[in-house]
């Protein structure tokens, strides 16, 4: 098994490192956050909770069951909701970004972007709105100002 390098392109709001204190107005000195959905003693993963929280609010509530399709069914509900959350950085310190759209180039790609058809997806499929959407959900205000493009890498 190797090591990914790759770089990504995201549409979002980057949110920094859930130990360490999102990068959002909620948290306080100490990074902690006082959210009533994510308890950072007994939830191992806040993008893993904050997609549950999400999903729960756009009605999508099943228990998994084996052999009922629960996977797929929540691979649509997910795709619905129109962001997920992306992880830079490394494997060791993972860092969120609640994305609309990636763009990932693989180690040793050189993947043409074109950025007059991404504008024209992101107006399409209402980028922003979903990702205002998905915030007010979660009640969390970023501190960066709007939604944009980021370049970012990961290692792990």
């Amino acid at each position: 098994m190797g090591t990914s390098t790759n770089a990504m392109l995201v549409y979002g709001y980057h949110l920094g490192n859930a130990d360490d204190g999102l990068e959002v107005a909620e948290a306080d000195e100490d990074g902690l956050l006082g959210l009533d959905w994510y308890d950072p003693d007994t939830d191992d993963d806040f993008a893993e909770t904050a997609m549950e929280v999400l999903l729960g609010a756009a009605g999508f509530t099943e228990e998994y069951e084996p052999g009922s399709g629960y996977y797929e069914r929540k691979s649509a509900a997910e795709a619905a909701l129109g962001v997920e959350f992306e992880t830079h950085c490394s494997g060791d310190y993972p860092m969120l970004i609640l994305a609309a759209k990636t763009v990932t180039a693989h180690r040793g790609d050189a993947d043409p972007i074109d950025f007059v058809a991404l504008a024209t997806e992101a107006e399409a499929g209402g980028w922003d709105d979903k990702l205002r959407n998905a915030l007010q959900v979660l009640g969390l205000t970023p501190k960066q100002e709007r939604p944009m493009w980021l370049l970012c890498s990961y290692w792990g």
